[in-house]
């Protein structure tokens, strides 16, 4: 079953998991997971595959909060695959959560308009750089909603993504205002410390961002 843009309040949802917050300025804090399938990208260093075709469980909103309760985080994030995909049943999602006194955290590709979100839900969107395949998608709208405490991730795969991001983040003077700035290398294709060299090179003030779930748990790839 595929997750379209509909009034349905289910969710289509690929897994729901606590564990610790591998990427964002809330890494290492507890953190409940809910990721939904289904995304309309096909980036070429995706590492959740298995959230991307749009197979999963059938869930009630009030279930998946539930669910999100019995697991004990005050940290929620809400990821995919794309979660605005199901845009109607995640805002739903996200009301419940805050309204169960939760942070919640929503991780999109940027692609699909975020608006109709409640409004204190904090945004981390990607930006796509060329080195993705899906470089130039990004909405403009969702650039200009972007508010100080939202986080924007550029996912590098090399000097030449590097270089892009720099100029993207420069031409919007996101460097003095604006959100959360991340750089995070794609794992396995650039090292760490080279992106770090890069970034203090530059004397851009922007987060490194490594992802710690992938640190601790090296062999596992899913509810990590």
């Amino acid at each position: 079953m595929t997750p379209t843009d509909t009034l349905d309040p289910a969710l289509i949802v690929c897994e729901i998991f606590r564990s610790i917050q591998g990427e964002t300025s809330y890494a290492g804090l507890p953190c409940t997971f809910v990721r939904t399938s289904g995304c309309n990208l096909n980036c070429n260093y995706c590492d959740t595959e298995y959230a991307r075709t749009g197979e999963g469980n059938r869930m009630a909103v009030d279930d998946v909060a539930r669910r999100v309760e019995e697991l004990g985080a005050q940290l929620v994030c809400i990821t995919g695959g794309e979660p605005l995909l199901q845009a109607p049943a995640v805002a739903a999602l996200g009301e419940a959560l805050l309204a169960a006194g939760h942070t919640v955290l929503l991780e999109t590709n940027g692609t699909l308009d975020f608006g109709r979100m409640p409004e204190d839900v904090v945004v981390i969107m990607d930006v796509k750089c060329p080195g993705s395949g899906e470089s130039g998608r990004t909405l403009p709208n969702n650039l200009e909603r972007m508010r100080p405490r939202d986080e924007v991730k550029f996912v590098l795969s090399d000097r030449s993504d590097f270089e892009w991001a720099v100029r993207f983040v420069r031409e919007r003077g996101w460097e003095k205002a604006g959100p959360h700035v991340l750089f995070a290398p794609v794992h396995g294709r650039l090292p760490g410390r080279e992106l770090a060299e890069w970034i203090l090179d530059s004397g851009l003030r922007v987060r490194l961002q490594l992802q710690l779930h992938k640190i601790l748990w090296p062999d596992r790839e899913r509810g990590v």
